[in-house]
């Protein structure tokens, strides 16, 4: 049967092959002990072990996914035409990819290998909204008010079909007067979504999701609790989306380098509370995955550690380093 944590959070399903990964996980979530069957050899059964980089969940999530993406291109026409779009109808998009979301949890893998370089705009949307949702029920939000702040997520960028295209996909980097109009498409879409669909959250989520706690942001320079808690959510998984994505203009930066760079701005522009249980719940997605160290020494990550978030316990060989204790290790680079 499934394994399942001592808070109901779905650890491992039934049939899963117990490697490293997986008894590390096991023991991260304080399971003492699972019904096994003996193992068959792959030869005899006349298959190969399935790659790490192919996860069972792909054939499934993938269509959806990018039928997602499709499809909000769609929304995104229409409401630059019409100045609105069907509440029903980004639910249809929107939902079937929600429903398979709730049982999958590696989410750093997922997005990384959904992520295309193409549709870029659309893209962005499809992923916040999966990452808001995420982040909702983690903050602590009941599932039904998840589903609602991921369609805010989704939506949030609605009013960039008022900006002109050439300015969007400028691959160089925007003049003021260009970024003035870029930074419109807050009060766009908050208009869009105000005509549009009887929920306050998606309209707060395109209004706010560029305010910043420190009153740097945009378009009213609110700060500290004057921003919605919603927006808050979306701001985090914005900024996380953009910069793992691979945008004509950027490369696609290492995950670790990303989550750090989230942590600083939780002392002064994002929410701490939100960014940081963001990232207390990413960095468990990183066990079993394989790291280089500053040092040069290669291992694998077999635990990590609810407050040091980027200080894991390292396998290397038979040996196992604590970097929350030994300080003199540092991460180099992790391989997903």
């Amino acid at each position: 049967m499934d394994t399942f944590n001592e808070y109901g959070l779905h650890v491992l399903s039934k049939g899963t092959v117990l490697n490293n990964q997986e008894i590390s996980r096991l023991f991260q979530h304080r399971i003492d002990y699972v019904d096994i069957e003996q193992r068959v050899s792959d030869v005899a059964k006349g298959r190969t072990l399935e790659s790490t980089v192919n996860p069972k969940w792909l054939p499934t999530v993938q269509p959806l996914y990018e039928n997602a993406v499709k499809n909000f291109e769609g929304l995104f026409t229409k409401a630059s035409a019409d100045g609105k779009i069907d509440d029903a109808e980004v639910s249809n998009i929107f939902q079937p990819l929600l429903n398979n979301l709730q049982m999958e949890r590696d989410v750093v893998s997922m997005l990384l290998l959904l992520n295309t370089k193409d549709d870029y705009t659309y893209q962005h949307s499809v992923q916040v909204g999966m990452l808001s949702y995420y982040l909702a029920t983690w903050v602590g939000y009941t599932n039904e008010d998840a589903v609602k702040i991921g369609k805010s997520g989704f939506l949030h960028d609605i009013g960039k079909c008022r900006i002109d295209d050439l300015i969007l996909n400028k691959p160089g980097k925007l003049t003021s007067e260009e970024y003035d109009e870029v930074k419109k498409h807050t009060i766009y879409g908050h208009e869009i979504i105000s005509k549009s669909i009887d929920e306050p959250f998606a309209a707060f989520g395109a209004l706010q999701h560029h305010e910043r706690n420190d009153g740097s942001g945009y378009p009213n320079g609110l700060t500290g609790d004057e921003i919605h808690p919603v927006s808050k959510i979306i701001a985090v998984v914005d900024i996380y989306s953009a910069m793992i994505s691979q945008r004509v203009y950027q490369q696609k930066r290492d995950l670790l380098f990303v989550l750090k760079e989230l942590y600083k701005l939780s002392f002064k522009e994002l929410d701490p509370f939100t960014t940081h249980t963001f990232i207390k719940h990413m960095m468990p997605n990183f066990i079993g995955k394989r790291v280089e160290l500053v040092s040069g020494e290669s291992g694998i990550i077999v635990m990590t550690h609810p407050t040091e978030f980027f200080r894991p316990l390292i396998q290397i060989g038979e040996s196992f380093i604590d970097m929350a204790t030994d300080r003199d290790y540092e991460i180099h680079q992790v391989f997903l």
